[in-house]
């Protein structure tokens, strides 16, 4: 792990250290090896230029070439009831939005794909990953993982993915940073520790792709189809199965269909 620089972050809700790496293995494996240090009870911030072992959902690798921002942050208790931790991913996906029209000046760049996935003329452009562990001080921490890409995508089998640079957009991966680190406190501080989901919710359906239409979720052991009713009061996915029955939908993968 090397250093580029460390500072600190002040937004509107609290203040954030930030280190700046050049080189790390995952800037969430990093927080989280930070939060299992019982004096590293603040909030944290770390960047890096490039990761040699990024982490997607379910254990995927992340590609980290240079350029692209990886950025993690690291909550300590950041909800007074841990089922609303959940609701993080929801939260960080609406300020990664925000961030991303903020850089580029374009509004309504964005929309979202349930959970969590930030969206750009269809294609993905980002990926959120979030860890969470609860310490033997009765801590809990919470790790926030951003990648976005600004100047190149992998090819994904699963999604159609795109970059900034490729829609256009000329953006700096540190000016990016300093936006979403703004826009992530912001909306921290209207979630109010998860007492305060609705508005959190509001935003994300306002920006969502895919409600009333019909889609697929892709469990770890099934497939299920059916039409994307409404994101319920704790932020997950409902579901109009095929035979006209409601499901709620935790945690799965997305893909949007055109037939059904």
């Amino acid at each position: 792990m090397s250093h580029h620089d460390e500072g600190i972050i002040d937004g509107p809700n609290a203040s954030y250290r930030w280190r700046a790496l050049s080189s790390v293995s995952s800037t969430n494996a990093a927080c989280l090896t930070a939060g299992r240090k019982n004096s590293d009870t603040r909030n944290l911030w770390i960047t890096a230029d490039r990761q040699t072992a990024g982490k997607g959902r379910r254990g995927r690798s992340w590609e980290s070439p240079p350029g692209n921002l990886y950025a993690s942050v690291l909550l300590v208790n950041p909800a007074l009831k841990t089922s609303s931790i959940g609701e993080l991913p929801l939260l960080a996906a609406v300020a990664l939005a925000e961030a991303l029209e903020f850089v580029t000046g374009t509004h309504a760049l964005s929309s979202l794909k349930w959970p969590n996935d930030c969206l750009v003329d269809g294609a993905k452009i980002s990926g959120i990953l979030l860890e969470s562990e609860l310490q033997d001080a009765g801590n809990s921490i919470v790790v926030v993982g951003f990648g976005v890409n600004c100047v190149s995508h992998p090819d994904s089998a699963l999604y159609p993915t795109t970059d900034l640079a490729a829609l256009g957009y000329r953006v700096d991966s540190r000016a990016l940073f300093q936006a979403l680190a703004k826009t992530l406190d912001r909306w921290l501080g209207i979630w109010d520790r998860g007492n305060n989901f609705s508005d959190v919710r509001t935003a994300w359906i306002s920006r969502a792709v895919g409600i009333g239409k019909p889609i697929t979720v892709r469990l770890p052991d099934q497939e299920i189809q059916g039409r994307f009713l409404d994101l319920d009061a704790n932020g997950y996915l409902v579901l109009e199965e095929i035979g006209g029955a409601t499901r709620l939908i935790s945690a799965g993968d997305v893909f949007l269909s055109n037939t059904l």
